[in-house]
């Protein structure tokens, strides 16, 4: 059961944990993966008594997740005893919210043969089992006096019907070629494609055959649902005007233009009633998340003009028919981070959202009348999901460091005080020492000021000699950060330094260091990831510069292939659903867009580009021992690539292992069957310990 601490003033001591509170006992070993709980998505009701969250656990015997819906009961803010389960724990349940006046809370669940995977729960009275409200098929958005609920599906879907074993799909319907005999034949004819995803471990039957999300509106207290648009493109977003006479939404109308690389998602709006679709914004630009103010006058939303560019926060007045009023204005033009979903405060004068800032994330406040950001939340952590009372003096969410676990916190709506509400992870964690992370900052070749952290040995001591081991995320623009990250812990326990970077592309650090490797991957980044590991060796003397190792997935993969391939520094290797060859990942990926950008054009423009940034090029400059990851079904960074190293390495006697996980995608390190998970644990530990500790 979560423990309740006592509320206090946020301080130095809370943010920066000694590895001695921790645990004394021994480190984080691979299988403390199945103790991790993970707390998420965030409620708080709208009366402030109640925070609901998903708590997410392992069950090692069924190799599988479990998700619950969880309450967290609240008095002045304060959290009220302990935290208890609301939701069936034979079930699966997860995404909860609340109608407006807090006596119904939503989820979704998978329950038995039932289509219908929405619920609601009574909170407001002595509660119950949970059960459908007719009509109601799809995440519901209620209108703010509470008397209808919104929400998208597929036609098709609200007349439960259908097959799930159906073929359908399976050969285009604009399929030029034919068979002789249609019942001896069970494969496909693919003409889009669209006809993979990562994540979806079966091919994906032609777009044209699915319908698409439509809007429908039912009574609070249920009915026959009315279905609001009739569009040839997916509604999302679905928001109320505060009268609740018109609703909001997104949509792009160019979805099924495979062809199409720009930014067409735009702003929509249809009367509730049903009548005449408006579009509010035109393309280019993707604009999303709208969000009205209080008062129904003005509108926020998220815009980016192009893949690359800034996104912005723009506010636009909005007539009583769901229009503009003139043109949006850009009230983040001069804030170079990039702000995630806007929300109005109470009082309608400020809207906050989070955003990334170098290794953490944190809440911002925007002044309307000064176009001024401020900071909110501090804390070397990264805090998300999170969530406020109708009047903005209560505050929820998640937070995580680089030694805690996802847990739920609470606190004032200004960010001034704050409280850990749960302690899921406590008592595991108590017979379990984690070293903490320490800051590193160093200056690359051109001056570029690049920000990192390491990791010492577990029970490392001065005047010792442990090996380093560099790590390097995936994007690449995404970032390490302030987070809890096992694979880290681990290699720390096993005798290890692990030296963590946010290089040049990361995110954080403003749009031009993020887009600053753009038809440069490996050549500006491979800079800062060598000064960065020269940083880490002068500030510690520990750290042997001849048992270096790098281990990466994705662009980390790509980049761990592309150092040991440049460069002779690294004496292990250790690379994960990596990129080895862009040509041949171009026509395997389900991510051409990612290089048509990044790289200016496809190969067959760019064929020199394409080849100098592919480390197959440079493969027989190899001699690292290396450990090569793979998913069978990663889609986004296909096995091919693995193979083709694995290939290239074996022939030129270079000491290669490959390790291929069935039933899995690209997310395997996040998401991925916890048996299998753990296993890749322990491989990366078990590689590095072999060449660089047991046989140095």
């Amino acid at each position: 059961m979560p423990r309740c601490l006592p509320y206090f003033v946020l301080s130095v001591a809370f943010l920066f944990p000694s590895s001695i509170l921790k645990g004394q006992d021994r480190g984080f070993q691979p299988d403390d993966y199945y103790n991790l709980v993970t707390v998420s998505q965030v409620a708080m009701a709208p009366s402030g008594e109640f925070v609901a969250f998903t708590v997410t656990t392992v069950r090692e015997e069924e190799n599988a997740r479990h998700s619950e819906i969880w309450l967290q009961p609240l008095t002045n803010g304060r959290p009220n005893g302990d935290a208890f389960r609301i939701t069936d724990p034979t079930a699966e349940s997860s995404s909860p919210a609340w109608s407006p006046d807090g006596s119904l809370l939503s989820f979704s669940s998978k329950r038995g043969e039932d289509p219908n995977t929405v619920w609601f729960l009574r909170v407001d009275g002595p509660g119950g089992e949970a059960f459908h409200i007719e009509g109601v098929h799809g995440t519901p958005v209620w209108s703010p006096s509470g008397d209808r609920i919104a929400f998208t599906s597929p036609p098709d879907l609200l007349e439960e019907t259908g097959d799930e074993n159906s073929r359908e799909g399976w050969i285009a319907p604009d399929a030029i070629s034919s068979t002789l005999d249609p019942s001896r034949f069970d494969g496909r004819v693919v003409t889009s494609i669209r006809y993979k995803r990562d994540g979806v471990l079966t091919l994906r039957p032609h777009f044209s055959v699915a319908e698409k999300d439509q809007l429908f509106v039912v009574p609070a207290q249920g009915g026959i649902p009315h279905q609001i648009t009739r569009l040839s493109f997916d509604v999302g977003g679905v928001v109320w005007s505060q009268d609740g006479r018109q609703i909001f939404f997104t949509g792009d109308e160019l979805e099924d233009d495979e062809l199409n690389d720009e930014n067409t998602g735009d702003l929509w709006t249809v009367p509730s009633v049903g009548g005449r679709i408006g579009r509010l914004t035109t393309n280019p630009g993707n604009e999303s998340n709208p969000s009205i103010s209080p008062d129904g006058r003005m509108m926020a939303f998220l815009s980016t003009p192009a893949r690359g560019e800034q996104t912005d926060i723009m506010v636009v007045e909005i007539g009583s028919d769901g229009s503009f009023r003139g043109a949006p204005r850009n009230l983040t033009l001069g804030w170079d981070l990039r702000p995630g979903a806007p929300e109005w405060n109470q009082a309608g004068d400020r809207i906050r959202f989070s955003a990334g800032t170098g290794g953490n994330s944190h809440m911002f406040s925007l002044d309307l009348e000064l176009r001024q950001v401020t900071q909110v939340t501090t804390g070397d952590r990264r805090l998300s999901s999170l969530s406020f009372s109708s009047d903005d003096q209560i505050m929820a969410f998640v937070s995580t460091d680089a030694v805690t676990p996802t847990e739920l916190y609470v606190g004032s709506g200004d960010g001034s005080t704050e409280q850990k509400a749960t302690g899921f992870n406590d008592d595991w964690l108590r017979n379990v020492a984690l070293m903490p992370a320490e800051q590193l900052t160093w200056e690359s070749g051109d001056g570029t000021v690049v920000e990192g952290w390491v990791i010492p040995p577990l029970g490392y001591e001065e005047g010792g000699s442990y090996p380093l081991i560099l790590k390097i995320h995936g994007g690449p623009h995404s970032a390490y950060g302030n987070t809890f990250f096992p694979t880290f812990h681990v290699l720390s326990q096993s005798g290890f330094f692990v030296l963590y970077t946010n290089p040049r592309g990361s995110s954080g650090y403003g749009h031009e260091f993020q887009y600053a490797t753009r038809g440069e991957w490996g050549i500006v980044d491979k800079e800062d990831y060598l000064s960065g590991v020269d940083a880490a060796l002068a500030k510690y003397a520990a750290a042997d510069p001849g048992r270096l190792g790098v281990s990466g997935g994705s662009y980390g993969g790509f980049m761990t292939n592309w150092l040991t391939a440049t460069t002779d520094r690294f004496q292990a290797a250790v690379t994960s659903r990596s990129i080895t060859n862009w040509e041949s990942w171009y026509g395997y990926s389900d991510a051409q867009g990612l290089t048509e950008f990044e790289f200016f054009g496809p190969p067959w423009e760019e064929r020199d580009l394409y080849r100098r940034l592919s480390p197959i090029s440079y493969v027989e400059n190899v001699s690292a021992p290396t450990l090569i990851i793979h998913s069978e079904n990663d889609y986004r960074t296909p096995i091919g690539d693995g193979e083709q190293w694995f290939m290239a390495l074996k022939k030129r006697g270079v000491p290669v292992e490959m390790v291929r996980y069935p039933r899995s995608s690209h997310g395997l390190s996040r998401t991925g069957e916890p048996w299998l998970l753990v296993d890749r644990l322990e491989r990366i530990r078990s590689w590095f310990v072999h060449f660089l500790i047991e046989n140095r």
